[in-house]
């Protein structure tokens, strides 16, 4: 039986689902077919939100072409509060972390930006159960590149085969295994207890 010493849980989608539609609606209030095309030119320039996850642009920058996009129709702390505004907890996900901090070291491991962070989730109350918070805007990497899984090894100081992963993005799931991780798909909560009881972690 393979031993675990530390859960390594994603963020978004796991423990707080998220919605852009939240944004394309409050921005379509604001003036009519706004949040459309505001969503269709983050979609398409992808890379512009991945270089700001990963602090190649900063936020002054990142926030200069979001402003661009929706026309300078709203300030940019306005900004910061509608694209920040999307999340919800996933209260039975959540309400696992302090039964496994008993027995596991818990690090979060998030491709993530600081206005979400400062704006969106950084009152959750569930932190306090984590260990370390792995983010790859302060590593300066995002999954599935090596060195965002290397910074959590640094930190718990375990081989990498005593690690679990738990992602809903299989791109994301599949770079922990070529670390030498366990690693499971995240579909939703009964498959997650079924894969932790699975590895007699619950």
């Amino acid at each position: 039986m393979r031993k675990y010493s530390a859960i390594v849980f994603d963020l978004g989608n796991v423990l707080i689902p998220f919605d852009y539609d939240i944004i394309i609606n409050k921005l379509n209030k604001i003036s009519d077919g706004l949040g459309n095309k505001f969503y269709t030119l983050y979609k398409d320039n992808y890379d512009v939100h991945r270089k700001y996850e990963k602090w190649e642009i900063n936020e002054q920058e990142f926030l200069s072409i979001m402003l661009d996009w929706v026309e300078h129709k709203v300030t940019a702390e306005e900004f910061c509060e509608i694209f920040s505004n999307i999340f919800v907890v996933n209260e039975n996900v959540a309400a696992l972390l302090p039964i496994l901090k008993e027995k596991y070291k818990l690090v979060l491991l998030s491709n993530t930006n600081y206005i979400h962070q400062k704006y969106g989730w950084e009152h959750y109350s569930f932190l306090q159960h984590f260990d370390k918070l792995i983010l790859s805007h302060e590593v300066g990497a995002a999954k599935p590149e090596p060195d965002i899984y290397r910074a959590v090894q640094i930190f718990t100081g375990l081989p990498p085969e005593e690690h679990i992963f738990i992602d809903d993005v299989q791109e994301y799931v599949d770079g922990a295994k070529s670390m030498g991780w366990d690693s499971v798909q995240f579909t939703g909560y009964d498959k997650l207890l079924s894969d932790l009881k699975e590895r007699k972690i619950l």
